[in-house]
């Protein structure tokens, strides 16, 4: 009978996580299709500092090149992303609601829209909408000369900013600046601040000129990262370039929570490796853009580490790559290790060893379960998601 009982407990256990696991892998689903209607690439939620400005901005610039962006173009958004960054970084309010502040590029016909968003001190509110106002009815003349007026002004010199630099913004990618506050409580208000541009880098006209901004999208966003403990999505195709920077993004997060170096060293080796398998293995831009882009979501919930990687995997891959994910799930700590050190016994430098032994490599380390699946595209193609979580006693 005590047997009995233990088994029942282990079938309801592993009844419980696999249908935990599958509605975690449901909503990252419905998440990844979503991220496709809206033609998103990169979403981040967290603090906007000095330290991740730079990647925030060197994942843009990747992209665009990869996307055959003009100079020209690249050059005056990579310019106004810069402003809209530092920014952020300078006065936005992180004290009582930290991590709320998001930046997500997203692809438009011709272009991308940026749209950032932080919270600011409810007092600064009526300044500020009066500056955006003002500019977004100036022609780019006027501009430029209420920009040299400031600058000439000793008085607005030794302040420093006086929208400074919201008129270069508007120098830079023209006048048609997107704005929304949104009260938080009585003291702070979320400031939404959105720009869509052309290859050109200028004003790319996607409705109306005299439309009202929404930030009801964005809100519901934000809400959504927040709901789901995101922290950064990228939805593109994946190079070690850009496989570089979600690393330099995670750890800037890792400093931000104090997060000690074992684990850290845990967490980057499987991201490495799974960015790498979905870097090598990708079947080229132009299938991803067809039939599916790849998606890399981090997420930390509890003081525990999510990674979830999605790609296009072939058809015929399909059967064998679900046989090694289960034989891998099948094994216990001991059972890794020693299948771990069996195959790189069997290895030659001919070996393509990266995707049976990357996987033992990340349950090693992860010290969990691989939760995945497969959704079928087409005949030729299955869309492949993959979610790995880091445990703390991982050993």
């Amino acid at each position: 009978m005590a047997r009995k009982g233990k088994l029942i407990i282990l079938f309801y256990v592993y009844h419980k996580y696999r249908e935990r696991s599958t509605r975690c892998m449901d909503s990252i689903q419905s998440l990844h299709k979503k991220i496709t209607r809206e033609n998103l690439v990169f979403a981040f939620r967290g603090d906007v500092s000095d330290r991740n400005s730079l990647a925030l901005l060197t994942l843009l610039e990747n992209e665009m090149k990869e996307d055959s962006f003009g100079a020209s173009g690249r050059r005056r958004l990579f310019m106004y992303v810069l402003e809209s960054l530092q920014n952020m970084a300078k006065h936005g309010t992180h004290l009582y609601h930290t991590g709320m502040s998001t930046v997500t590029y997203s692809k438009t016909d011709g272009g991308y829209t940026v749209t950032t968003g932080n919270v600011m001190d409810s007092a600064s509110v009526r300044d500020l909408r009066n500056r955006l106002e003002r500019i977004i009815t100036l022609e780019p003349e006027e501009i430029k000369e209420l920009y040299r007026q400031i600058l000439n002004n000793s008085e607005f010199s030794k302040k420093g900013g006086a929208g400074l630099g919201l008129l270069e913004m508007a120098i830079k990618t023209g006048n048609r600046l997107d704005f929304d506050f949104v009260p938080i409580d009585s003291d702070h208000t979320y400031f939404i601040l959105s720009k869509t541009v052309g290859s050109t880098g200028t004003n790319l006209s996607v409705t109306d000129p005299g439309r009202k901004f929404s930030s009801k999208a964005v809100l519901a966003f934000e809400k959504l990262m927040t709901g789901n403990n995101i922290h950064m999505i990228w939805s593109g195709h994946v190079t070690s370039e850009i496989g570089e920077e979600v690393l330099t993004l995670t750890e800037s997060k890792f400093d931000e929570e104090d997060i000690d170096t074992s684990l850290r060293k845990r967490v980057f080796s499987i991201m490495a490796e799974a960015l790498e398998n979905v870097s090598k293995y990708n079947p080229g831009q132009e299938t991803e853009t067809k039939y599916g882009m790849p998606v890399v979501i981090l997420r930390f919930r509890d003081n525990r580490f999510l990674l979830t990687t999605g790609n296009l995997v072939g058809s015929g891959n399909v059967v064998s790559l679900k046989e090694k994910l289960d034989m891998v799930n099948s094994l216990d700590k001991t059972g890794l290790r020693d299948m771990f050190y069996r195959s790189l016994s069997k290895q030659t430098i001919e070996t393509d060893s990266t995707e049976n032994m990357g996987l033992l490599a990340i349950a090693r380390k992860s010290g969990s379960k691989l939760e995945y699946k497969f959704e079928k595209v087409n005949d030729g193609y299955s869309y492949y998601v993959l979610t790995v979580a880091v445990q703390d006693d991982a050993g």
